[in-house]
């Protein structure tokens, strides 16, 4: 592999504009593509089968109208007063006009749907007086008819006594006739009322647990209405948002505040913004300081942007074929960026120390790219294998997402060992600060930093005991809040505090009810079809078994299958959508069973809760088979490079510090709201229920890039004679300040998507930044030379039938380096890239 990349290298420099001619051909090519076949990104997450899109199917096959997509237009008066007449109107003429749009199936009038259900209650209610007054008449008249009985026998003993029975027997018998017909009257009135309360009883059932639903609020200062939509949210096109977005803007109703909820608001997140620029700028910065020179600075930002916007356009030309999430091309930008800019400055780095020791210009583009060129194909392998082996998940989204990882990181390998050398033949010396070529043209080469010196000297044992014990111990202190980790799906209250989204969220929490925001979607699959005159009863005792669970607010009816043998109900929980005890609310009514007439009972449950615990599940259950193969094939590539068995196996024990350590910050700032503020998160809540495998995935490859730069080094010296004490410092003091620079260039570019307005980048840019924070300077320039160091020669020990059998892949080069030669005394330089 080093002397291919030496041979592309040396090919690159010479005919520069070939080949930068070519990557432009390429960029021109992927924008055709894109402009041709790209697609709609979704702002919306499909789940894989999961029990959530199970009813979600069943409610789209079996039930009319309901497989729609839904979204809510909540309105508010500035003031807070009620409604006025004029405003109804308008918002009922607005509600018309968004009726009218493609793919909008119905959009529900909250006035007339609250009239309804007042005055359903209000007749619900007038049924149940009358039945208690026709109950009381009834009553009544039972009594009179008892005591008429009772005075007809009390007049039949003082006539016996009186001796008078005689001739008042045919009136006392007239009388008791009256009696029974009146008493047969009762019993026939009561046997109506009775068979007429059976029904109104299964009303005043439903009408109390539909109670807490309303589309006004009690107050008559807010309402919502329901949008329905042919097809599903995730299938819904921007253009059609967009429309309904515009109606609401547009029509500047007096007194009153639209705001369109996150389904129908929510955007495609911006690649660029403010916070992603600074990281641009401040990865700039860096350069600058360890390249000397403005030119150099540069050329590693633009092959990096222009690897991004290959491997940006090339992914989003499929995203007409397959369905795409927003937040898929901007992570490929991050890592695109990231590494792009890292893997190019390791090449540059090493051609500008070749040099300025007198190496020729084409010969040490050449032998840069073979040497720094192959640590960087060996070292992105591993980036492509953790993000590749993320479609073992089952998970379509994140699969994809991993995918266009894969493609952006193979992309900045690929800029980085042809784009690179082709620029670096095209600026020349250049590359290097005035002074630097003034020293070279008057013979002054810069002195062989392979050779062992007293900056070597390693590091006392006591001193690595210590290092490592307290590096432990504070990687585990910031690991402790990922004990108390929650995941879930992004809801409104994650959204910016001015965006139409989170107002949307605000107003119905505060005038609604936090449940409203998340409701429940409840099928329940009955052990045979229900007749139509059973029906009402049968929702009215399933409906009270649901309620009866608790922690709900409402339960509405919503109909019956097509076949009648399922029901299904909206269930509005007492609590938002990411709470606890919303989620043991979906775990309790999935293990409810009802008892009804027609047998035993089972229920599904959709929604927003449940959806974030079953990918949740889902991911949980897949984890283990994902660490497996990743960290499974990522050690093996280890042992094949570095020929050892213990150095892949603390690299990985270092890196399950690390990360455990970032799920901590994660979990302190993002869910318990520590220092919340600092980063921009106005409502603490579950981490986004995917950002640890996505962060498992990306960190591992990331940080076995830095254990490969560094300790190839450590290797190249032990390799060549040095103690292997001697070995750890040497190299750790040659590779050191650029994998630092490397490394801050990566957290700048990472973390300038914190402060993204995206609810789903923010905690992803943080999760990178942070944990690349905590490897590099942590775990790889502080735990592993501490580790290495205590390990002594034991740390290169390998078996000598594998040995024998592994290839030797020379990442370090060294076998080039001494084939081709820059100066008359072969050079084995361990600043690996």
């Amino acid at each position: 592999m080093a002397e291919l990349l030496f041979r592309i290298g040396r090919f690159a420099a010479r005919r520069r504009w070939t080949v930068i001619g070519a990557w432009l051909g390429v960029l021109v090519v992927t924008a055709v593509t894109y402009v041709s076949f790209a697609g709609t990104l979704s702002s919306s997450i499909t789940l894989p089968d999961t029990p959530t899109t199970r009813v979600s199917g069943q409610l789209e096959r079996d039930f009319e109208g309901a497989g729609g997509g839904n979204g809510t237009i909540v309105a508010e008066t500035s003031d807070g007063s009620a409604f006025t007449d004029a405003q109804q109107r308008e918002i009922t003429a607005l509600i018309d006009r968004i009726g009218e749009v493609d793919d909008v199936s119905d959009v529900t009038d909250p006035f007339a749907t609250q009239e309804q259900l007042d005055s359903s209650a209000e007749q619900v209610a007038d049924g149940q007086r009358q039945l208690e007054d026709g109950l009381a008449q009834l009553d009544a008249a039972q009594a009179q008819v008892d005591a008429g009985r009772e005075a007809i026998t009390d007049q039949r003993a003082q006539a016996r006594e009186d001796g008078t029975l005689r001739s008042i027997r045919d009136q006392l018998a007239e009388a008791e006739q009256q009696l029974d017909e009146g008493q047969a009257e009762i019993d026939r009135q009561r046997e109506r009322v009775e068979q007429e309360s059976a029904p109104l009883e299964v009303g005043v059932v439903l009408s109390e647990l539909s109670a807490g639903y309303r589309t006004v609020s009690q107050d008559g200062s807010a309402a919502v209405a329901n949008v329905t939509f042919t097809v599903p949210i995730n299938e819904l096109t921007a253009e059609v948002k967009t429309e309904i977005e515009d109606l609401t803007t547009g029509a500047d109703i007096a007194g009153v505040e639209l705001h369109p909820s996150q389904e129908i608001a929510q955007t495609v997140p911006s690649i660029l913004g403010p916070g992603e620029i600074a990281g641009v700028v401040i990865a700039a910065i860096a350069l600058f300081v360890v390249l000397g020179t403005v030119l150099g600075a540069a050329l590693p930002l633009v092959t990096a942007l222009l690897g991004v916007g290959v491997a940006s356009l090339a992914s989003l030309s499929f995203s007409g074929l397959v369905e795409f999430v927003s937040v898929t091309p901007v992570l490929g930008v991050m890592l695109g960026l990231a590494v792009g800019i890292d893997y190019s400055l390791f090449i540059i780095n090493r051609h500008r120390r070749q040099l300025m020791q007198g190496a020729d210009l084409h010969d040490s583009v050449g032998l840069a790219n073979g040497t720094s060129g192959n640590a960087v194909v060996f070292a992105g392998v591993t980036v492509i294998v953790a993000l590749l082996a993320l479609n073992v998940t089952g998970v379509g989204f994140l699969g994809l997402m991993g995918t266009v990882g894969a493609v952006a990181v193979l992309v900045a390998i690929l800029m980085a060992v042809t784009l690179t050398p082709a620029v670096l033949g095209l600026v020349g010396p250049r590359i290097l600060r005035k002074r630097e070529r003034a020293r070279l043209a008057a013979g002054d080469e810069a002195p062989d930093d392979a050779a062992i010196t007293e900056r070597d000297e390693p590091m006392t044992t006591r001193h690595a005991l210590t290092v490592l014990a307290l590096g432990v111990v504070a990687l585990l202190v910031l690991a402790a809040p990922a004990t108390q980790m929650r995941l879930g799906l992004p809801d409104g209250s994650t959204q910016p505090e001015d965006s139409p989204g989170f107002l949307a969220h605000e107003v119905q929490a505060d005038k609604f009810g936090e449940g409203f925001n998340g409701p429940l979607l409840v099928v329940a699959d009955l052990p045979a079809p229900v007749a139509e005159d059973g029906l009402l009863a049968e929702q009215a005792a399933i409906g009270q078994a649901i309620d009866d669970v608790g922690g709900v607010d409402a339960v509405v009816p919503i109909g019956a299958s097509r076949d009648a043998d399922a029901l299904a109900f909206q269930v509005i929980p007492s609590y938002w959508p990411s709470s606890e005890a919303t989620a043991r609310l979906v775990d309790e009514l999935r293990g409810l069973t009802p008892s009804t007439a027609g047998g035993e009972v089972t229920l599904g449950v959709a929604g927003n809760a449940s959806a974030g615990i079953d990918i949740s599940d889902k991911l949980s259950d897949v984890l283990p088979v994902y660490l497996a193969l990743v960290v499974g094939l990522s050690m093996l590539i280890l042992v094949v490079v570095f020929r050892s068995i213990l150095v892949p196996l603390t690299a990985t024990l270092g890196f399950v510090l690390s990360l455990l350590a970032t799920f901590g910050g994660i979990t302190a700032i993002f869910q318990l709201g520590f220092l919340s503020d600092l980063f921009g998160v106005h409502a603490p809540g579950p981490v986004l229920s995917f950002l640890p495998i996505i962060a498992t995935g990306i960190l591992f490859g990331l940080a076995m890039d830095y254990q490969l730069f560094l300790v190839s080094g450590m290797r190249e010296a032990y390799a060549h004679g040095a103690p292997a004490r001697v070995a750890v410092q040497h190299g750790l003091n040659a590779g050191r300040a650029v994998v630092t620079a490397a490394a801050i260039i990566m957290i700048s570019v990472f973390a300038g998507f914190i402060f993204s307005h995206d609810a789903t980048i923010k905690p992803i840019g943080f999760g990178l930044a942070f944990g690349v924070l905590l490897d590099a300077f942590v775990v790889r320039m502080v735990l592993i030379p501490a580790a290495m160091h205590l390990l002594g020669e034991h740390a290169w020990w390998l078996p000598r039938w594998l040995d024998r059998i592994l290839p030797d892949v020379d990442v370090e080069g060294a076998k080039l380096e001494r084939s081709h030669p820059v100066h008359s005394a072969p050079t084995h330089d361990t600043m690996h890239p």
